[in-house]
């Protein structure tokens, strides 16, 4: 759902702009309660599968494809100012570096797809597993029906952009119905990603999945064929710092796979925003990307004419650059945290000897 530029006009895509920036910065500042340097790497491999995963279009309907969007994944793992940072960074290196989504419309992608998604996918999730029992399953279930909602939300305020400031005359009816209705559709694959990570994240780290905090699933026992909770025992303290280098590798490992690998077998179908605007005309005043040009435009590397090779490499670069901007700029905003922590407790300890 990459908007490109000249689907929206200058004064609403600045507005947006100045919104998605204001989001940024609240983003920046709640997220200084989110992370920590232990979490910083992870949250840096959020934003970097997401990249990944974006790549793997998938078959909707009626010559259209999809892809996730991630702010439901993102805002689950670790947490929502968190997640909005994951999808801003993952937008930005998109916009730059392969020349998808327009720079002008920067801040209308970063508006829909990282602030809508994500507080959309949080709140619903939160409702949800507020009234769910806290067990593995009903948190992985939640994620899918939060994702599965996000998709048509962010269809719907790309809709009420549009019909602000859209740059066509075309009958708005028409663009929300057919908005929605397809990514409907693709919120269903949106939300099968979403659930699936979760649920595997869940299953081996769950004291590293921001929405899961306080989950306590108590342990099975099979009894005469069925399967019954154990007594509970006394709570043993986890440890303090227990190590996180395996989930990081295996995460990186796995988004380098689909990245470098899977993508070459992706749908080559249009987009649902794409079909749309063909299917409308809402698209007449689409312009060029300001990097069409760049060397990985289109996701692809220049002047490697084997498409195979040429996708693989472009996806392995992108990889690497979205988690060394998204782990270098959570680290930043983890140390900020230590820091304004450090300070407080200076304050506290000057007040006890005066």
């Amino acid at each position: 759902m990459h908007v490109p530029d000249g689907f929206i006009n200058a004064p609403v895509s600045a507005v947006a702009g100045v919104v998605a920036a204001g989001a940024v910065a609240v983003s920046l500042k709640g997220a200084r309660r989110e992370l920590n340097e232990r979490t910083a790497p992870l949250a840096g491999l959020v934003a970097a599968f997401i990249f990944a995963v974006q790549m793997l279009n998938f078959p909707v309907a009626a010559g259209t494809s999809g892809h996730l969007l991630g702010g439901a994944l993102a805002a689950i793992l670790v947490g929502p100012y968190t997640g909005v940072l994951c999808i801003s960074v993952v937008l930005l290196m998109q916009g730059i570096l392969f020349a998808d989504g327009g720079l002008t419309a920067l801040g209308v992608n970063i508006l829909d797809m990282g602030v809508v998604t994500t507080v959309v996918a949080y709140a619903l999730f939160r409702g949800l597993v507020g009234v769910l029992p806290r067990t593995r399953r009903s948190m992985t279930a939640a994620s899918f029906v939060a994702a599965l909602v996000s998709v048509p939300a962010a269809a719907a305020a790309f809709t009420l952009m549009y019909w602000i400031g859209g740059t066509t005359d075309i009958p708005i009816g028409k663009v929300f119905t057919a908005m929605v209705g397809v990514h409907v559709l693709i919120g269903l694959g949106e939300a099968a990603i979403t659930a699936l990570t979760v649920g595997a994240v869940i299953a081996v780290r769950p004291d590293l999945v921001h929405g899961a905090r306080g989950l306590t699933a108590p342990l099975k026992l099979r009894i005469d064929g069925e399967l019954v909770d154990a007594p509970t025992a006394a709570p043993t303290p986890a440890p303090a710092h227990r190590s996180t280098k395996g989930l990081w590798a295996t995460g990186l490992v796995t988004a380098l796979v689909l990245a470098g690998f899977v993508s070459f077998y992706a749908s080559a179908n249009p987009d649902g925003l794409e079909k749309v605007a063909t299917d409308q005309g809402i698209d007449k005043e689409a312009k060029d990307h300001a990097a069409k040009d760049s060397p990985l435009a289109d996701y692809g590397v220049k002047d490697v004419s084997d498409a195979r090779l040429s996708g693989g490499l472009a996806g392995i670069i992108g990889v690497g650059a979205t988690l060394v901007v998204g782990s270098g700029a959570f680290y930043v905003v983890s140390r900020r945290r230590r820091t304004t922590d450090e300070s407080a407790g200076a304050d506290v300890r000057t007040d006890e000897k005066v």
